[in-house]
């Protein structure tokens, strides 16, 4: 049975990889640069790991390069425009990303141009570009859309939700061993009590944050592995998601901190006093900025650059077909890209214990009492 599951496992992990061989090597970019062509050249293939990176209004799954047809999963559009609020399909724009196709919303005309949505000028029937083809005849609107990353950290929220709804269910009913998906729960918050908040936080501090510890660690963790996926999940590789959560520790051990810890920050004792404000500047230049951009830009920049060189290896199949030819370029392409993404899986886990075990740190260290005689 053992062995089965491990099997199990090692099948579905080889056919996201397939499926990403496929949507790589077979789909349509929706980036004007592709024209509508297979991703079978260089400047096609940065063009579509870029288009990957980003956020979009909808799910693209697969192009008929013969027909065009498109198929995807189309998402709300909801955006605040001069002439109010205004809502509809993304497929309304069929697959348009240079703003070619005009969705007309009764007085306001709307087009999407490089995943951003513009409203036209009044009186304005097409987009009109400079040399640098930016839009000289319409402007941004507040963008409030479900694109590929709300849904992702919707899906994530509920998943959240419901696992550890039945985790509670369990305990209160008092199951001393749980059950289900539970199981695989209760060793994780173990974990992040006993090794993450404890020799942080504090014992008597700690469990006050132990919910924010934890839903920041499966939330992470959770995305990452979605973002594994053939959808083209890539939630914790936008910035500014990142700098959210970041943010969101900030505002935690600022609004924390005991008066020791402000009293030590802005006046720090010890030291001459000619140097004392210099220090409390510096002090709080890195808990201010310094501490949540190391946050925000370690997970940004370690999730991006996974999922690139996982999609640059993919790539090596159709990059290398020529030199090698197809079977062995995809032999190879297949084997360093299972390898890399079995390492992903560990970086998915790695980049949320590493967010969490350093938003646990900065609120210690804002809770602790310190002692003056040591």
């Amino acid at each position: 049975m053992k062995v089965a599951k491990q099997t199990f496992k090692f099948f579905i992990l080889v056919s996201f990889l397939f499926a990403n061989a496929f949507a790589m090597a077979d789909n349509s970019s929706k980036d004007p640069v592709v024209s509508g062509n297979k991703v079978d050249t260089a400047e096609e293939i940065r063009e579509y790991i870029s288009h990957h990176l980003k956020d979009s209004h909808d799910f693209h799954f697969y192009t008929h390069n013969e027909s065009g047809t498109h198929y995807s999963f189309p998402l709300p559009v909801i955006v605040w425009t001069s002439n109010g609020l205004k809502t509809f399909m993304s497929s309304a724009f069929h697959h348009d990303d240079a703003g070619q196709v005009i969705v007309d919303k009764g007085d306001t005309k709307l087009v999407k141009i490089h995943s951003k949505i513009y409203e036209l000028d009044q009186g304005a029937t097409s987009v009109n570009f400079d040399a640098e083809h930016h839009a000289t005849n319409a402007h941004k609107v507040l963008d409030f859309s479900i694109t590929k990353s709300v849904f992702g950290m919707l899906l994530t929220g509920l998943l959240m939700l419901l696992g550890f709804g039945a985790l509670a269910r369990g305990f209160k009913k008092g199951k001393s061993v749980p059950t289900g998906f539970s199981r695989v729960l209760e060793p994780l918050v173990i974990y992040v009590r006993d090794e993450i908040a404890k020799p942080n936080i504090g014992e008597k501090k700690y469990r006050k944050f132990m919910g924010f510890l934890l839903t920041v660690f499966f939330f992470i963790w959770i995305l990452n592995l979605l973002g594994l996926t053939p959808l083209g999940f890539n939630v914790t590789g936008q910035i500014a998601v990142t700098a959210c959560l970041a943010i969101f520790t900030v505002v935690i051990y600022m609004f924390s901190g005991t008066k020791d810890f402000w009293a030590h920050t802005l006046w720090m004792p010890g030291v001459p006093v000619i140097l004392r404000p210099i220090l409390a500047v510096i002090e709080l230049v890195g808990f201010v900025i310094i501490k949540p951009f190391s946050l925000l830009i370690r997970l940004f920049a370690n999730i991006t650059a996974g999922h690139f060189v996982v999609m640059s290896l993919i790539a090596l199949m159709i990059t290398l077909k020529a030199s090698f030819g197809p079977v062995v370029s995809t032999g190879m392409s297949l084997l360093l890209s299972l390898f890399i993404m079995v390492i992903e899986l560990l970086v998915a886990f790695l980049q949320a214990f590493i967010f969490t075990m350093l938003s646990s740190l900065f609120i210690g260290m804002a809770v602790e009492e310190h002692d003056d005689h040591h």
